[in-house]
């Protein structure tokens, strides 16, 4: 059986500014859920763990605040590195990166 190649989707290389926006607002939702988990362990948790979780999380919503100011610039989806697009599957998979593939290798 043939293929039917009229449905199939031409990949994009943007997201809109509300995809983006939805997936950062998830971001930054999820990770203000995890510091009030965190806040919320009891006196058994590990106090050193427990200070690394927080850390994580906080550097993670400093980035995703850093992300919905560059689609309020118009520099989402710009490397702040080399100034090419940054692919929409990365961007999909982790929407608040400020570099594509290549210079998040060399920067680390």
């Amino acid at each position: 059986m043939p293929l039917d190649t009229s449905q199939t989707e031409v990949p994009r290389e943007r997201l809109t500014v509300h995809e983006a926006l939805q997936r950062l607002q998830h971001e930054r939702s999820s990770r203000l859920t995890q510091l009030r988990a965190i806040g919320d362990a009891g006196p058994d948790a590990e106090e050193q763990v427990m200070s690394a979780q927080k850390d994580t999380v906080r550097r993670v919503l400093a980035e995703v605040e850093a992300a919905v100011a560059r689609v309020q610039d118009g520099t989402y989806g710009v490397c702040l590195t080399c100034s090419k697009p940054i692919p929409v599957e990365r961007l999909e998979i982790l929407p608040y990166t400020p570099f594509c593939v290549p210079c998040q290798r060399s920067a680390g």
